[in-house]
C-alpha cells in the first residue's frame, strides 16, 4: 500500500468516542486504538489494521487498479466516490493482497469503513472473490476483516449479486481444503453478514462490534418483545452460537497466528514435500 493512504492524523491527545475521556495519543496508539478507560475498540483504517496484524513490510497490495465506473449512472454516485477517494486515498472500501503473519504466508482482504461505510459494490465483491480464489491458487489460508454497513445501494442488483458471488468463492476454498478466517469488526452488517462473512471456517469478532442484518431502526419496527441491551453486538450473536470467539484487539494477532499455524499446517507440509 502506498505510503500515506488511509492515515489518520493524531495530535498529542485524543478523545474516546465512547466515554469521551481524554487519552494520551502515545498510549492510545500503543493500545491499538483501544480506550484504557472503557475498553472501546475504535474503528481502524485499512492501513492501521494491516500495521497491527501482519508482519512489518510484508503486505503487498493487489487489485489496487479496480474502481467503480458508476454502472447505473446513479444520481450523485460519482461525486460520492470522488469525495470518498479524496478523503481516504482509496479506490474502494476493500483492500486486498498477500501478506505474512509470523512468517507464514496468507492472502487477505481488509474492509475500510471510512470509504462509503465499507459498503459492498461490484469492486468490493470482486476483491473479496479474488482474495478467496487466490487462497486456492496459492494454497495458503485466507484472512478477511469485515467492516460494512451492507450492500451498496447505488449499484442496485449489481451490488446484491456480490453476495452469491463471494459465497461461491468460499465454497471453492472449502472444496480445496483452504482455511478461511473471518474477523467481524465494527460494524459487520446486512449483505456482508449474509454472505461471505458468515460462512468462514472460523469467525472471530472484536468486543462490542455491531453485528446484524437490518439496522437498529428497522429491527425495532419488527420487534414484538424488548430485545436485550446488547442486541446486535458481537456478544449477543456469540451467545446464539454465531461466533467462535470474541477477541480483544491486543490479542487478535496472536490468535490469528495460532489459527493459521494449525489450520494451514497441511498446506505448508504439502508445499515442502512438493
Amino acid at each position: 500500500m502506498p505510503a500515506g493512504r488511509g492515515k489518520t492524523a493524531i495530535g498529542n491527545f485524543a478523545q474516546c468516542k465512547k466515554c469521551k475521556k481524554t487519552l494520551f495519543s502515545a498510549e492510545f496508539l500503543e493500545a491499538l486504538w483501544i480506550c484504557h478507560h472503557c475498553g472501546h475498540h475504535h474503528r481502524l483504517s485499512s492501513e492501521q489494521r494491516i500495521a497491527c496484524t501482519f508482519d512489518e513490510g510484508s503486505f503487498v497490495e493487489l487489485d489496487a487498479e479496480l474502481a467503480s465506473e458508476d454502472p447505473l449512472q446513479f444520481p450523485e454516485y460519482a461525486d460520492k466516490i470522488q469525495i470518498a477517494t479524496e478523503k481516504t486515498g482509496l479506490n474502494d472500501g476493500v483492500i486486498s493482497g498477500r501478506a505474512k503473519i509470523d512468517g507464514m504466508p496468507v492472502v487477505a482482504a481488509i474492509a475500510d469503513f471510512s470509504f462509503m461505510g465499507g459498503s459492498m459494490g461490484s469492486v468490493g465483491g470482486e476483491k473479496i472473490t479474488r482474495t478467496l480464489e487466490r487462497g486456492v491458487d496459492d494454497r495458503c489460508p485466507v484472512v478477511i476483516f469485515c467492516a460494512s454497513g451492507g450492500a451498496r445501494m447505488q449499484e442496485g442488483l449489481l451490488s446484491l449479486m456480490q453476495m452469491p458471488k463471494t459465497t461461491a468463492a468460499v465454497q471453492r476454498c472449502n472444496e480445496n481444503g483452504i482455511p478461511y478466517i473471518a474477523v467481524f469488526t465494527d460494524p459487520t452488517m446486512a449483505g456482508v453478514l449474509a454472505s461471505y462473512a458468515s460462512v468462514a471456517d472460523v469467525i472471530l469478532a472484536e468486543p462490542k462490534a455491531l453485528v446484524g442484518f437490518a439496522g437498529a431502526r428497522v429491527s425495532k419496527q419488527a420487534q414484538v418483545v424488548k430485545p436485550p441491551s446488547d442486541f446486535q453486538t458481537a456478544e449477543f450473536v456469540a451467545r446464539a452460537g454465531m461466533l467462535d470467539k470474541i477477541v480483544d484487539r491486543r490479542e487478535l494477532r496472536g490468535t490469528l497466528v495460532a489459527l493459521v499455524k494449525i489450520l494451514g499446517a497441511h498446506l505448508r507440509k504439502g508445499a515442502k514435500s512438493g
